[in-house]
């Protein structure tokens, strides 16, 4: 399919001025006259200018632009950049025509291996995102960051407030995992956060993340897709939404999930999200912390090592004896970045959750083992898989 026709090139008034050979935006290929090829691209970013479905944060439409501007005038990372920009995504006449242009797009994309970074417009665009993977034939996790659990069922609270209920509702089902990182107590109803308890999902608050945020990176790493609402930060961080909250995730503790979320093989698109320049202050701080957090996103998935052959000499196996069932809990530990995996064997008949059996964890979950405990991170996944 030619893109050109789904999509408009970008707006030359937000790159015409930068001159820096160095810069993000001279590294990478631009839809501008013609829009480039994306077979052989690692990564393929494009915005959505699509705000109908935030019903308290009109305006989001008008956020990929802005973060555009900034990004393109950072400094390029590491590693040999094959990052496209395809422009914006031309809106369907209604909500449901746009998250199928989404979802087409990605799709195509995925298709040829290249990862698509969507840069939203509302946050139930992730919907689009999330159906992409519908006819690949594999179950995957997602990952939502968002101070709402955005799991209402009554139309009047808008799409925005609704997709993550639709997702899991969402036939047939694909939906392997779900967690919700960043949520605020006092912003949610308990009854939401039980539902996803009852379904084996997880949800942490930014307390719980805060304590030790380095125990969020095993969690971080399982996911196939990653939602981002810039709602998740703070408001001295990111006013550029008009349900920014006074408390939640620093810039740096944003930067550090993308930084974490791009090292992640196995994670194959990114979305951000609910960004509303109306609401961003003078400088478009907001717009910048969301550039900064592409930026380690990118720089992440320069950084992978390949670590998907348990196998291979490059990891070390341990097998835990344990006092009961199971009888034994086998870790791995790679030689080259210090990680580690836990097995959770899968019952026959279940071959389909054979890609799933091997789950990122701490070093902490191995001390728990070797404590004679079984992991909470062994029972929340054997629970899925059976």
């Amino acid at each position: 399919m030619d893109l050109t026709i789904l999509f408009s090139p970008v707006d030359e008034s937000l790159y015409e001025d930068i001159t820096s050979p160095s810069s993000f935006y001279r590294n990478i290929h631009v839809f501008g006259e013609k829009m480039p090829d994306y077979r052989g691209a690692h990564i393929a970013l494009f915005g959505v200018k699509e705000g109908r479905g935030s019903l308290q944060n009109a305006g989001s439409a008008a956020g990929a632009d802005a973060i555009r501007k900034k990004l393109y005038h950072l400094k390029r990372g590491t590693g040999t950049y094959r990052i496209l920009d395809l422009g914006n995504l031309n809106v369907g006449h209604d909500l449901d025509e746009t998250y199928t242009r989404i979802s087409e797009v990605c799709r195509m994309l995925l298709e040829e291996n290249v990862l698509p970074i969507v840069i939203g417009g509302s946050h139930d665009l992730d919907y689009g995102q999330y159906a992409a993977y519908e006819t690949m034939d594999k179950l995957v996790s997602l990952l939502n960051v968002d101070a709402f659990l955005d799991l209402d069922e009554k139309k009047e609270a808008g799409a925005s407030r609704q997709h993550i209920h639709k997702i899991l509702l969402h036939e047939p089902n694909f939906l392997f995992s779900y967690t919700h990182l960043a949520y605020q107590s006092y912003l949610i109803d308990p009854l939401s956060v039980s539902v996803l308890e009852k379904l084996y999902f997880e949800a942490f608050r930014i307390g719980q993340m805060r304590t030790n945020m380095q125990e969020m990176e095993p969690t971080i790493r399982n996911a196939d897709i990653v939602s981002f609402d810039v709602t998740a930060i703070r408001s001295s961080d990111a006013p550029g939404n008009a349900q920014a909250q006074p408390f939640g995730l620093t810039g740096e503790e944003a930067c550090q999930i993308c930084w974490y979320a791009g090292l992640n093989e196995k994670l194959s698109s990114i979305g951000f999200y609910e960004y509303n320049p109306a609401f961003d202050d003078a400088h478009q701080k907001t717009a910048a912390v969301v550039a900064t957090m592409i930026w380690y996103f990118v720089e992440g998935y320069y950084h992978r090592k390949n670590e998907q052959n348990f196998r291979s000499n490059d990891f070390m196996k341990y097998s835990v004896s344990m006092p009961s069932e199971p009888e034994v809990l086998t870790f791995y530990k790679s030689k080259v970045s210090e990680k580690w995996w836990l097995e959770v064997p899968y019952p026959n008949g279940r071959e389909r959750y054979a890609r799933n059996s091997i789950v990122p964890c701490s070093y902490n979950d191995y001390q728990t083992a070797v404590k004679g405990e079984v992991p909470d991170r062994y029972i929340s996944m054997l629970a899925k898989l059976i």
